[in-house]
């Protein structure tokens, strides 16, 4: 698998807050001769991911993809056979930033873990309550299950976190 490159890691945020949006995700992919970077984008600010007004559109990544390859092509570290893969966060946007646990506080969540969480299932959805610290200080993610429970669970514990979509 490919390494992240360090001035792209650095760099990249920035870059892509300057083209009027923001990071939800990067993944290194490929090999070390044809490296993938895949860059997850969303609106800032947006509320709906993935859906009409607020929601990244097909222009939106090609913009982004225009405005990094420039760039992503005079450094030195980056392979030429690089590949470049500019994407939508889905309607199940993944939650990966500190921010987003307070940006989707009040929406349907999925979590899993390697190990039980909140003494419960390795996978759990509920309503997001937000991010808070316990007694200790800890980081935790508050939901409230189905049932009514509400139940805090230890940041550190979350392998993963995404948003639900619920057809209608």
């Amino acid at each position: 698998m490919a390494k992240p490159v360090p001035e792209v890691e650095r760099e990249l945020d920035g870059r892509v807050e300057a083209l009027g949006f923001e990071i939800v995700r990067v993944e290194w992919a490929g090999s070390a001769r044809r490296p993938i970077l895949r860059v997850r984008i969303d609106v800032v600010g947006g509320s709906e991911p993935g859906l009409g007004e607020g929601g990244v559109s097909v222009g939106d990544c090609a913009t982004v993809s225009r405005g990094l390859e420039p760039w992503l092509d005079e450094l030195d570290a980056m392979p030429p056979g690089y590949v470049l893969e500019v994407s939508s966060p889905g309607v199940e946007r993944p939650l990966t930033r500190d921010r987003d646990w307070s940006r989707f506080s009040g929406r349907q969540v999925a979590l899993k873990g390697s190990r039980p969480l909140g003494g419960r299932a390795t996978y759990l959805e509920g309503e997001l309550l937000g991010l808070d610290r316990d007694i200790e200080g800890e980081e935790v993610v508050r939901i409230r299950l189905a049932g009514g429970d509400e139940l805090e669970v230890a940041k550190e514990d979350v392998r993963e976190a995404r948003l639900v979509f619920r057809w209608s």
